[in-house]
């Protein structure tokens, strides 16, 4: 079974000046219910369609299956999903035990203010070390999945 395994934080601090590369990403979801979430996404110059299954009651883990298609195949699917498209830079950087990368999304428009880190790991209790800039962990916080901000924007948010 394709599983991913992930936690989430927020930032608290500077985490740019440790990033070794970066990617603009819009994504938008066809589907949207916890049970399944269907997603397309364009990064960069290429385009993925991706089903993410629910997650556990931890929202450590999940059923994840992901496939590369056409960048225009990827544009043209945006234009059926549902409203309330996704927009973020995600920058890239080494952990320092050398084995994991950190994905921190920096968010635009609706989602502006929102900087969060998200690690994939091999087994939900393995070690990984944790970089000053890491904030409060966030994972299983269903308000922090992308397919939620897409509907509840991060501005919209009283607290």
């Amino acid at each position: 079974m394709l599983q991913e395994i992930e936690r989430k934080f927020l930032i608290n601090g500077d985490f740019k000046k440790d990033a070794y590369g970066s990617v603009r990403i819009t994504q938008g979801y066809i589907s949207s219910v916890p049970q399944r979430v269907v997603r397309v996404r364009v990064k960069g110059e290429k385009g993925y369609i991706t089903i993410k299954g629910a997650a556990d009651e931890t929202g450590v883990s999940r059923f994840e299956w992901e496939k590369e298609i056409s960048l225009q195949d990827a544009q043209s699917l945006l234009q059926l999903a549902e409203p309330g498209t996704i927009d973020k830079t995600r920058y890239l950087i080494k952990n320092t035990d050398g084995k994991h990368t950190w994905e921190v999304d920096e968010f635009h428009g609706n989602n502006e203010g929102l900087v969060m880190a998200e690690i994939e790991l091999e087994s939900e209790n393995e070690h990984f070390d944790k970089p000053n800039w890491l904030g409060k962990e966030v994972t299983g916080d269903k308000r922090y999945y992308n397919s939620y901000l897409s509907k509840q924007p991060y501005k919209s948010w009283t607290n």
